[in-house]
């Protein structure tokens, strides 16, 4: 499909400059976007712009993933109120690396017809003399230009400072396009509505230095149907290393769409054509209880994200813990996975002794973890058939709790009516 209406449909597209449309319907074009490695680790909210690159080399031009390994050192100013804090150069260079093995997951480097390519502006600014540099780009794009970017205006009409090197950072952004267009034959960036002025600015660039002709595409920044920041939760950015945000709970991210995001994240983020999306979203509407959106949603992201088996451990994981799985499944799960899934849940530890011979089931429930305020009600709640250690319905009262029982040779799963979970550590 047309690349830009392909972004049209995904209700990805916010801006693009005139004559766009028509170079990228003439030919192959090769066109970047930028990540700045402010962090070892891409998060969700940078899947739009690696789904932007991945959608435009489907559509047959050629992706340049562009790492600021230089930029990233000064901090991109655009929608922020403050300035970044400076990283070390190794710290840089460490980012850099793991967000490049991060996007190889996402983009063809190997293709045949349209390979992309990955850059690091590293490489042309580590060699490049201020007088140079200043010859190069500074000459040809005025203060007043400058001033009249939105997010430097906005920043000098709220009376917050903005030091020199940030406000550089828009000359250093604008030569990176002047270098790709003149040592990459690049003629297209995009990016977030955010960098709408940086990319102005490189057009500008190419154009008064080299008479050049260039062109900007720009996507919508996602937002949450109630306003909050896409890709946040409670516990901060939901990442894409799982040393930083685990298989499982990036999968919960999905499944815990609303209904309302889960249609705009399946147009944004999944792969599937327009009539497969529109056939799904159909099935969703009919039934919403059985979250088909999310569990689609959660299941492609997991697997492209992290893996075909981590998908399957989550899932699996989920359906055990909240499900109707077959208990005797629970001990395969792992310790990480366990606290995990149970992250947020009542925790108590109890002396790992106590477990050697069997303590009283009450006895545990209510003296030693307080998950009954008293042996009376601890008694009638598993009477009634309302308390499960483990997954398993407790259904005596005298029952004895042993060390045998323990997950990981360290966990009990308790379980207090349909939706109370708590979690005993035996130490």
């Amino acid at each position: 499909m047309d690349f830009v209406d392909e972004l049209k449909w995904r209700r990805m597209l916010n801006d693009l400059m005139p004559g766009t449309e028509e170079v990228l319907r003439k030919e192959p074009v090769r066109g970047y976007i930028g990540f700045d490695p402010t962090a070892d680790s891409l998060h969700v909210g940078s899947l739009v712009p690696v789904m932007t690159l991945k959608l435009f080399q489907n559509a047959g031009h050629h992706p340049i993933a562009l790492i600021g390994g230089a930029t990233g050192m000064i901090g991109d100013p655009s929608g922020k109120t403050e300035e970044r804090k400076l990283l070390s150069e190794e710290e840089v260079r460490h980012n850099a690396t793991c967000i490049k093995v991060q996007l190889q997951k996402f983009l063809d480097f190997e293709s045949k017809v349209n390979p992309a390519t990955l850059v690091n502006n590293y490489d042309w600014f580590k060699g490049l003399e201020a007088i140079a540099y200043m010859r190069e780009a500074g000459k040809f794009l005025t203060l007043s230009y400058l001033l009249n970017k939105a997010f430097i205006k906005d920043r000098l009409e709220q009376e917050q400072d903005i030091s020199f090197t940030e406000f550089n950072y828009i000359m250093m952004q604008a030569y990176d396009f002047l270098w790709l267009y003149e040592n990459k034959n690049c003629r297209l960036q995009m990016g977030g509505s955010d960098q709408w002025g940086n990319i102005t600015a490189g057009t500008e660039l190419i154009r008064k230095k080299i008479r050049g002709e260039a062109f900007g595409i720009t996507c919508k920044l996602l937002t949450k149907a109630d306003g909050s920041k896409f890709g946040k939760t409670e516990s901060g950015n939901v990442w894409l290393d799982a040393k930083r945000t685990s298989a499982y709970k990036f999968y919960q991210f999905w499944l815990n769409a609303s209904d309302e995001d889960a249609g705009t994240y399946l147009h944004t983020f999944s792969l599937m054509n327009k009539a497969e999306i529109e056939s799904l979203q159909s099935e969703h509407d009919k039934n919403p209880q059985l979250r088909i959106a999310q569990k689609s949603l959660a299941r492609e992201l997991t697997v492209r994200v992290h893996s075909e088996r981590d998908f399957e451990i989550a899932s699996e994981a989920s359906e055990i813990l909240f499900g109707n799985a077959a208990t005797e499944k629970l001990s395969s799960i792992s310790e990480q996975m366990l606290l995990d899934v149970m992250e947020g849940v009542p925790r108590s530890d109890v002396d790992r002794n106590v477990f050697s011979e069997g303590i009283p089931v009450i006895e545990l429930l209510a003296d030693k973890t307080n998950i009954f305020p008293s042996r009376g009600e601890a008694r009638k709640m598993i009477q009634s058939g309302g308390v499960s250690i483990n997954k398993i319905k407790v259904g005596d009262i005298a029952l004895q709790i042993s060390a045998p029982l323990l997950l990981n040779n360290k966990y009990l799963l308790v379980q207090k009516g349909k939706k109370n979970y708590f979690l005993i550590r035996a130490h």
